[in-house]
């Protein structure tokens, strides 16, 4: 990936993230493991959320596979501090959200749709 498309995701990550204030970070990760660009606040690392989504996704393929789902669009974890939202961005990336527990969650899952867009043209 050369570094102006690169700069390009991060500067989309950047504006999600300051138009919507519920967002506490936002990654683009190949289905691998490796961090593609990010927008994360320190302490989360961004080769542990690249590593994390991977095997998230790779899960969720499993069974969206093994209960004939079909293939998988996304994959939400809800805890007691916010959300965490995972949709594929093409076949190798997926879009990584983290979002706090406020997040209204039908404005943001529109808004990912997009930014996909966004994020597939540039891959």
């Amino acid at each position: 990936m050369n570094t102006s498309r690169t700069q390009q995701l991060a500067q989309r990550l950047q504006a999600l993230s300051e138009s919507t204030p519920e967002i506490q970070g936002a990654a683009i990760v190949s289905k691998d493991g490796l961090g593609i660009a990010s927008v994360l606040a320190p302490p989360i690392d961004e080769d542990r959320v690249a590593a994390m989504s991977a095997a998230m996704v790779s899960l969720g393929d499993r069974i969206a596979t093994e209960l004939q789902r079909g293939n998988v669009e996304q994959v939400y974890i809800k805890g007691s501090d916010g959300y965490a939202l995972l949709t594929a961005a093409g076949p190798d990336a997926v879009l990584t959200i983290i979002a706090d527990g406020e997040a209204r969650l039908g404005l943001l899952l529109l808004e990912l749709r997009s930014v996909v867009r966004d994020i597939q043209d540039l891959l």
